[in-house]
């Protein structure tokens, strides 16, 4: 990091006070149990009349008001908001109407995503003050099954890098280890999470967004195929995804039966009946085939995540799984990926960026400037060697049902360090090289899913990424959930 970078990173760690943004913080002691069960669990027993979205609602407010200054994930609060959306789901539940899958759920959405009525920064000064008038497609989506938005979680500054960081509201705090990065971009959303605020939570991933917090607060991210979840602002590049993150495969699956679905102006949405996610997970593994990674095409890992991740394989053997080590061809893919990724951020920033450069982190711009000095002969490149590997693991899984590798290549690290410069010894250039484990799996175009995958000698979480076939979002699901119910790693939470 140069001199300038690291003095500004470390100005922004001071930006803020842990959960100084919260509106009317509450005081009240850590709620009981409802804010420890699953969100199939408490769907349920709204749906019996055990308890009332009220009461969950309040739940959840009284735990954000213990937790939350501690580990600063959710950064903006809406709680009469909520509460006034929590009466109505009751008056609606009292009257006998239809209730969508996710009533009476407290939800927070991911900073990047626009809300209607309620502040949407992207992490940026330039947002700071931005309340939107309309609400994003997934928004509208979980709202429409029930969902109660209560606010929103912290990400880093337009969701660039995987340390969840900004100006506005300074850093999220790992809750296993408060001196540790949650990842990033979507950290704030998994940091509230495995600390018990919500019960679900959106997320974004382009390099790994959904799948390195996830692993790094030993909760559930998955990556869905492109076009699973479709955006407002559809596009035929299958980089980036929204979707679903939840402390278990199941909620995974039933946020996720909310949010998919056809979407008449986006060109790549899938069109499959979205309610498919809603069956019972469960289902016989024996003779399943998984290609266990070797060295993904030879990049560094640090020796606690190829232990921990290693001590899993006996795992799918024991479900009666047949395991062998294979992998994708990455070739070209360092070179492929970055290019494309260039081109997301220089359309939507280059311009603001020129008109506000000292408000624009160098990581931002350096993605800016990288996407003005490529050449055109570079993108058709790139574009090529994406549909070559979309070709290649088509036919590399008519042999394999998944493919099992490392979510992340290194521990959460210090959250005073912006990124990691060194892995195992080899030198990291810019700020995404040290997730390629992440984003070569982008690049395959599949599916994949970040689950628990156990703790390292220091106690921090692992995650374990399982990719699956092409459009195979429900076959995956179910294999993560064998594994997560043969295992139980995902059960740990932080001592908060």
């Amino acid at each position: 990091m140069d001199p300038l970078s690291r003095r500004t990173f470390t100005h922004l760690m001071g930006a803020a006070a842990v959960g100084s943004v919260l509106p009317g913080r509450l005081s009240a002691a850590p709620a009981d149990e409802l804010t420890s069960l699953t969100a199939t669990e408490l769907a349920a027993r709204i749906r019996r009349k055990d308890v009332s979205a009220r009461e969950v609602l309040e739940a959840h407010l009284a735990r954000i008001g213990h937790v939350n200054p501690q580990v600063n994930a959710i950064v903006t609060l809406v709680p009469e908001m909520a509460r006034t959306w929590a009466r109505e789901a009751d008056e609606k539940q009292a009257r006998g109407e239809p209730l969508g899958v996710l009533h009476g759920l407290p939800v927070a959405h991911k900073d990047l995503v626009d809300t209607a009525g309620i502040r949407t920064t992207r992490g940026s000064k330039l947002y700071e003050n931005n309340v939107p008038t309309t609400d994003a497609l997934i928004v509208k989506r979980m709202r429409a099954a029930g969902a109660i938005t209560l606010g929103k979680t912290n990400t880093p500054e337009f969701g660039a890098g995987s340390n969840t960081f900004n100006a506005v509201f300074g850093a999220t705090r790992n809750g296993f280890n408060r001196d540790k990065t949650v990842g990033g971009s979507s950290g704030g959303a998994a940091c509230a999470l495995t600390c018990n605020l919500v019960p679900l939570a959106d997320g974004s991933d382009t390099g790994g967004s959904l799948r390195n917090p996830g692993a790094w607060n030993n909760i559930v991210g998955f990556r869905p195929s492109p076009g699973r979840v479709p955006d407002d602002d559809g596009s035929w590049s299958p980089l980036s995804t929204s979707g679903p993150m939840g402390r278990t495969v199941e909620d995974v699956a039933l946020f996720l039966s909310a949010i998919a679905g056809a979407h008449a102006t986006d060109p790549s949405a899938l069109t499959d009946d979205p309610a498919m996610f809603r069956a019972p997970l469960g289902t016989e593994m024996k003779g399943k085939r998984i290609a266990w990674f070797t060295t993904m095409g030879g990049i560094p890992f640090e020796p606690e995540i190829t232990r921990v991740v290693n001590a899993t394989r006996q795992a799918f053997v024991d479900m009666g799984c047949i395991v062998e080590e294979a992998e994708p061809d990455f070739t070209g893919v360092d070179e492929a990926f970055p290019t494309l990724r260039h081109l997301t951020y220089h359309n939507s920033y280059a311009k603001l960026s020129r008109d506000n450069p000292t408000l624009f982190k160098d990581t931002v711009k350096w993605e800016i400037a990288e996407a003005e000095r490529q050449r055109a002969v570079d993108v058709a490149k790139a574009n090529a060697r994406q549909a070559q590997m979309y070709r290649h693991v088509s036919q590399f899984f008519t042999k394999y049902d998944a493919f099992v590798c490392p979510v992340t290549q290194v521990e959460p690290f210090d959250i005073t360090v912006e990124y990691p410069t060194v892995v195992n010894g080899v030198r990291m250039p810019t700020y995404i090289d040290w997730m390629r484990s992440a984003w070569y799996v982008t690049f395959m175009q599949c599916p994949a899913i970040s689950v628990p995958a156990g703790f390292s000698r220091g106690g921090l979480p692992v995650g374990l990424q399982i990719v699956g076939k092409p459009r195979g979002d429900w076959s995956l699901l179910q294999l993560a959930h064998a594994f997560e119910q043969a295992t139980g790693h995902g059960k740990r939470r932080p001592a908060l």
